[in-house]
């Protein structure tokens, strides 16, 4: 799904109706800055306002998905490729958690010898630094790299109003968590709570 388009599409469709973001917010229960972030592509409306939305633009679910107005005998195809580019989005995200864990796990396995063998044996104490040294450095890029490839990979659900988001890197670093949730800010309601790791950016 490309959300720069379907923004881009949203933009248009609004401006041809006439309505300005704060009307269109408006209608729609939502804050003015939250349609200004869709326009830009940096967010996708919540599933349960793509029909208001939809129903405020005069277009259907489908051509908003297409980022375009979409004619009766190509309406099938559209909705077929975007079926397929929903499926094919979260393939590609279970294939970076997926690589995100081995990176790890072959980083840990890398650096853990250096580290026991380093305390185990016998040896000048410059090599015993180093070993250490370069055990740490491999296991703090592991985590690094494993931390970059899970943050690309799908997004997370707000609990609270059902957004989904992808955060910053920091927050998504800082942020308390367990093996599928992480407590994030929504940026759509502000809630900070626990968001469940999702394998697509739009529902």
């Amino acid at each position: 799904m490309d959300q720069i388009k379907t923004g881009r599409f949203i933009a248009e469709e609004r401006k041809r109706k006439g309505f300005t973001q704060r009307r269109l917010a408006e209608a729609l229960g939502i804050s003015d800055k939250t349609v200004s972030k869709w326009e830009c592509g940096n967010g996708f409306p919540d599933v349960s306002l793509l029909l208001p939305l939809c129903g405020q633009l005069d277009v259907s679910v489908n051509e908003l998905l297409a980022g375009e107005r979409v004619s009766t005998e190509n309406y099938r195809k559209k909705a077929e490729e975007n079926m397929v580019d929903l499926i094919r989005e979260a393939q590609e995200s279970k294939k970076k958690i997926i690589l995100s864990a081995l990176v790890a796990v072959m980083m840990l396995l890398a650096a853990i010898p250096l580290i026991v063998i380093s305390g185990m044996l016998e040896m000048a104490v410059w090599l015993r630094v180093v070993l250490v040294g370069v055990g740490a450095v491999e296991i703090v890029l592991g985590i690094a790299v494993a931390c970059v490839l899970d943050h690309d990979a799908g997004a997370f659900e707000c609990p609270v109003c059902g957004e989904r988001f992808v955060p910053g890197m920091w927050d998504y670093v800082m942020g308390a968590h367990t093996i599928t949730k992480r407590r994030l800010r929504c940026p759509q309601c502000g809630a900070k709570k626990y968001c469940k790791k999702v394998m697509t950016k739009t529902k």
